[in-house]
């Protein structure tokens, strides 16, 4: 019993010894904090370091001031009056069109006059209002167009159906507007024009739309 006691104690020894006798150990593992997709070496690393993002890409739909070089004014509250008008147009058809189909079918115990008078005064305020915004902002360019050396413009303005209407203007036909008429800044072959004078860039273009009556400026010079 003491004898194979001794013999695997030897053996365990010779193990042992065998086990540090072959070379020398590999050195302890270091593990970096540097994750793995973050080292130089990594696959992922080279692709997201040489990836460029793409530029947005840019809309489809180019305004046509970018590309027109003659531009050289546009109103700055064009996009609220366009806005302004096609709701007072749609309330005028919506009254016109439904106005006397819910009077008469609202009250079906009042007169037939007085339902007509009814309908056609709500139809009256609907028209009259409208047409009142459309005289109001008639006037309002909302692009002029102008080629440096040239004797006419472009002077862009909308209709009453809210669509734009150009009119080719010559300078020669530009007069002081003479009237009391609000929002108004001259006045050419009948039609009556406004420009924003503080928004407008070029100030010697402006003061070719804005000529002095020969009164004023006689009484200046006196």
């Amino acid at each position: 019993m003491a004898t194979a006691r001794l013999r695997s104690a030897s053996s365990l020894r010779g193990v042992l010894l065998r086990h540090c006798s072959v070379g020398t150990t590999s050195p302890p593992q270091v593990f970096s904090r540097v994750s793995d997709l973050q080292a130089p070496g990594c696959i992922a690393w080279k692709h997201f370091s040489t990836f460029k993002p793409n530029p947005l890409p840019k809309s489809k739909q180019i305004k046509e001031d970018d590309k027109d070089d003659r531009l050289v004014y546009q109103g700055p509250i064009s996009s609220t009056i366009r806005k302004v008008k096609l709701l007072s147009l749609s309330t005028c058809c919506l009254s016109v069109s439904l106005g006397p189909v819910i009077t008469f079918m609202t009250s079906p115990d009042m007169n037939v006059i007085l339902k007509g008078a009814v309908a056609s005064t709500v139809i009256f305020l609907s028209a009259t209002t409208t047409a009142a915004l459309h005289w109001f902002v008639s006037p309002y360019i909302h692009k002029l167009r102008w080629r440096p050396g040239s004797d006419s413009f472009e002077a862009e303005i909308m209709s009453w159906l809210a669509t734009p209407l150009t009119r080719t203007i010559k300078f020669a036909d530009v007069r002081p507007p003479e009237t009391n008429r609000p929002f108004v800044t001259f006045r050419a072959e009948g039609n009556f024009y406004f420009v924003d004078a503080e928004h407008f860039p070029n100030k010697a273009l402006l003061a070719r739309l804005t000529p002095k009556h020969p009164n004023e400026s006689a009484f200046k010079n006196l």
